[in-house]
């Protein structure tokens, strides 16, 4: 009996080269990218990207992260084009998710997005070929940010190995702490999870650490024991835009600061990492400290972005310099 041909057409696969969780990566693509944004931060400006045309879809605030994006496309060369407000585009006249990305999709070589639904990225991988680089969903994950943290990381404490890295305030919601957290298995961390009732891990991450040995545990106070063990603290900030309730988030937002003087007695190499906008979870006197990182973690964003744009883009820098030497 002849089989009937389907009459419907085939979804794409995901584009290797897309990036929308870091599990998508392996460990050693994970330090090639290190690598890579390494030699950016030494040689930020070049013309690789000449001809590439580069889509920032923002279907959700940002100020970082897209800058940091576009800056990323226009110091290799390239130029972009898209919406840093979603009423700006067709969305607000009712366009779906599918038919934005598959229009855009005509125009450019790669798509950097943000949106406030969980899954919206990968879903953009099944109606296009082009790649896609998550620039955020929802409270799922943030795989950018995690270069740049891991970055930031290794740059500060020289390697990411067997490092504890205590985690505070919205871990519910934060899905930068989701990506580092996914990231770090690797490399044999220790967390500490501090956070109320309300905000604490969720159960899946709390599974995935079972399931990969990752040793940690859960704290509610913030004190003097906690950061005595810390190499990495992780701030985060309680985000008002998660909660529906707002009352709930009132109660909850001024949980956790950290102050100048709590960093006395803690190891010499730590440093505060903290994704921003911060509100007031760190106060303002640990800016002049040593180990306030976060303005140069922010910094480091560029590089990190510049060697993600170039995987998703299948170009190897460090190959190409090689072959020019």
């Amino acid at each position: 009996m002849r089989q009937r041909k389907s009459t419907h057409p085939a979804t794409p696969a995901m584009n290797s080269n897309s990036l929308v969780s870091i599990d998508d990566i392996s460990r050693d693509e994970i330090l090639g990218l290190i690598e890579r944004a390494r030699y950016f931060e030494e040689h930020p400006n070049h013309k690789i990207l000449d001809g590439k045309v580069v889509a920032t879809l923002f279907f959700e605030p940002s100020t970082r992260t897209r800058l940091s994006f576009e800056t990323a496309v226009n110091r290799l060369g390239g130029r972009v084009i898209g919406f840093s407000d979603a009423s700006t585009s067709s969305s607000s006249k009712g366009e779906t998710l599918k038919d934005t990305i598959k229009m855009v999709s005509n125009y450019v070589d790669l798509i950097i997005m943000r949106h406030y639904l969980e899954g919206a990225a990968r879903y953009a991988t099944e109606v296009t070929d082009t790649p896609i680089i998550n620039a955020g969903d929802g409270a799922n994950q943030h795989p950018s940010q995690t270069l740049l943290d891991l970055y930031s990381i290794a740059k500060t404490q020289g390697t990411l190995n067997d490092l504890t890295i205590t985690m505070v305030g919205d871990l519910k919601y934060g899905r930068t702490v989701h990506s580092l957290l996914m990231a770090m298995r690797y490399f044999n961390p220790t967390f500490i999870f501090v956070a109320c009732d309300e905000l604490q891990m969720p159960r899946e991450y709390l599974q995935f650490c079972d399931d990969h040995g990752i040793r940690y545990r859960l704290e509610k106070d913030f004190n003097s024991e906690v950061l005595a063990q810390t190499d990495i603290l992780y701030m985060t900030r309680v985000q008002r835009e998660r909660f529906t309730d707002i009352m709930e988030y009132e109660k909850v937002k001024n949980l956790y600061t950290l102050r100048a003087d709590m960093l006395a007695g803690t190891k010499p190499n730590l440093k505060v990492l903290h994704p921003l906008p911060r509100v007031n979870e760190i106060a303002l006197d640990v800016d002049d400290t040593p180990q306030a990182y976060y303005f140069d973690q922010a910094r480091n964003g560029l590089f990190a972005r510049q060697a993600i744009i170039c995987r998703s883009l299948g170009i190897d820098i460090l190959k190409q310099e090689n072959q020019q030497q």
